[in-house]
């Protein structure tokens, strides 16, 4: 199998070490179509990206495993592609399938590595390259030759949250491609750096969230996404009707301060959530909505689309409680501790009006 920019490296208990390179072909890896995705890293060496010639010459774009806990996607396209194992492809095809590496351990990203969808270009200035980053920037010039028709990145969520899409234009051809997946939109600018936002630049871009891992309902609706998008002959300039969309908008990141302990309904930490906090999820919550005991706002970090700390913006601290001050819809809340470490707690959003023709 070709490769480029070729390096030797080794990972063991799960910590990343050397520099990876960039495998870039023009075929199916033998074995691809029946390997999982923890056996990708034996079978790639690294981040691969697979050009595959259809009907229609303009790709689509599809981008998998930017988080290695987060497998749909791959499974997802692993299905298309034995769907058209013996047939033409309805239209060319360029995959990249991400960090095999953290894959192999079922994780997010390994220690010591960045995010996979942090570090795409237009990610916010870091104090050096990073192997990966300089990878992602590969990737994006390479599909800039080929003037993508479409771009799909595919990811799972750890905290109970229904399918949706996410764009980061409000163009008509944006706007339709998240409505073929789902009503529920999300539209946001930030965190930058997002497989996405680098690609909205380029063509009509969309990030799928299907689910939790492991839900098979996740994965045939993925496919079947995919699937419908290569047969696209192009993307519609007429508005969305309203009636097809809800679109919610991203105004701020919640992150829990550096050092600050954290549980769900036990005593002794700096923040104590619920147990049930996950249900909060797509909900439009009432101001006054209390969010979790503390005895000062501080172990919460709320950052806007600009960058700003907002914090008191969004909530009020109450007799040792923390309580929402305005209206509004939290997103991808989870309990699973490693990934609010890795990332975030959630994110928040707004109802944005939409307005078309019905």
């Amino acid at each position: 199998m070709p490769h480029a920019n070729r390096a030797t490296y080794l990972s063991t208990n799960g910590h990343y070490s050397e520099p990876k390179m960039l495998n870039i072909i023009e075929q199916i890896p033998a074995g691809l179509l029946s390997r999982h995705h923890h056996e990708l890293y034996e079978l790639l060496g690294g981040p691969t990206l697979i050009h595959l010639a259809g009907r229609r010459e303009q790709p689509l774009f599809i981008s998998v495993l930017l988080h290695g806990n987060e497998h749909t996607s791959f499974y997802a396209l692993q299905q298309l592609l034995k769907k058209y194992q013996h047939r033409e492809l309805p239209r060319s095809l360029s995959l990249f399938i991400g960090n095999v590496e953290a894959a192999k351990h079922n994780q997010r990203h390994l220690n010591g590595q960045p995010d996979y969808n942090r570090v795409w270009p237009g990610c916010e200035e870091l104090d050096i390259i990073t192997p990966e980053q300089a990878a992602l920037q590969t990737v994006y010039n390479e599909m800039v030759s080929r003037t993508p028709f479409a771009s799909i990145d595919i990811h799972n969520n750890t905290g109970l949250n229904p399918h949706y899409g996410c764009i980061n234009r409000l163009d008509a051809p944006f706007m339709h491609l998240a409505a073929m997946f789902s009503r529920t939109c999300v539209y946001f600018t930030r965190p930058k750096g997002v497989q996405s936002l680098a690609f909205s630049a380029l063509c009509p871009s969309i990030t799928l969230e299907c689910g939790k891992v492991g839900d098979r309902h996740g994965i045939e609706h993925a496919f079947e996404y995919i699937d419908a998008c290569l047969h696209l002959a192009e993307h519609p300039q007429h508005p969305v009707a309203n009636h097809d969309i809800d679109i919610f908008h991203t105004v701020a990141q919640v992150r829990i301060a550096p050092k600050t302990t954290f549980g769900f309904e036990n005593k002794g930490h700096d923040l104590t959530f619920s147990d049930d906090l996950e249900y909060l999820n797509f909900q439009e919550l009432p101001a006054g909505t209390r969010i979790a005991h503390s005895d000062t706002l501080q172990h919460l970090e709320v950052i806007n689309e600009q960058g700003e700390e907002v914090t008191e913006q969004f909530f009020t601290l109450q007799n040792g409680e923390i309580h929402s001050n305005r209206k509004v819809m939290p997103s991808m809340l989870t309990m699973n501790r490693e990934v609010i470490r890795q990332d975030c707690l959630c994110y928040l959003m707004e109802r944005l009006p939409h307005t078309s023709a019905d």
